[in-house]
């Protein structure tokens, strides 16, 4: 369809050296974070898939994000099995804003320096591309990199449809995005850090490494005042 290809399980050939990015605050990283960089890699061919976690807020009173570093060694330990995965401070250690226009253009100039032409995808939700008409330098993405776009699990987003705005905010540029469907799980880090403040079980939400750092680290524990007053 003109609006950007349905991928809908397909495997897509391709040559070797593509580099998947998928963003995110990561806190934590969980098995649907990493459920869906496997997905995205095998289907595109992509030869890595580079996770890379959001910065510390840069207005950080009242945010409660977990510190970058600390979320950089959760991403770590989740993806050291796998071959075809990696993980950047790129924003993590960049104080102010970030744009995604900037972050791409200096991975792009990181693949150039390691001998490599940049051939980037950037994952990002189907929610997420309908706003992307109104980030910085949208335009600047699209040249920088094509899209895998996917399904957030607990929204019925159509695809299709996502497509139909995609073609119509950016005429012209259907061949800059694929969109993926699935999977669709339905794992959040808000609800392991819910489960984690209640005492309850998080196995087979995250893998044991992370479940072992967020021991490690007493991450996501229920504030003293709602401890106090938990009977």
């Amino acid at each position: 369809m003109g609006a950007g290809r349905l991928g809908a399980g397909r495997r897509v050939t391709a040559p070797s050296g593509r580099l998947g990015i998928l963003g995110g605050t990561f806190d934590p990283v969980h098995l649907g974070h990493l459920a869906l960089a496997e997905e995205v890699r095998e289907t595109l061919d992509l030869a890595r898939v580079l996770f890379l976690p959001a910065g510390d807020p840069w207005q950080k009173v009242g945010t409660g994000v977990t510190s970058g570093a600390i979320r950089y060694a959760l991403v770590e330990r989740a993806i050291a099995d796998n071959p075809g995965f990696a993980a950047s401070r790129l924003e993590i250690d960049r104080s102010g804003p970030t744009y995604t226009a900037e972050t791409l253009a200096a991975i792009a100039d990181a693949e150039l320096a390691a001998g490599r032409e940049p051939d980037l995808w950037f994952i990002l939700s189907a929610e997420a591309l309908a706003g992307l008409n109104t980030w910085r330098d949208p335009d600047r993405v699209l040249a920088l990199a094509r899209l895998a776009v996917v399904p957030r699990a607990e929204d019925a987003e159509d695809l299709a449809a996502a497509a139909v705005r995609f073609a119509a905010h950016f005429p012209g540029q259907g061949d800059r995005a694929v969109f993926l469907a699935g999977p669709r799980l339905a794992i959040s880090s808000t609800l392991i850090r819910a489960r984690v403040a209640a005492g309850r079980s998080i196995r087979y939400l995250v893998p044991d490494t992370v479940g072992a750092a967020i021991r490690e680290y007493a991450l996501y524990q229920p504030s003293p005042a709602h401890a106090a007053s938990t009977p």
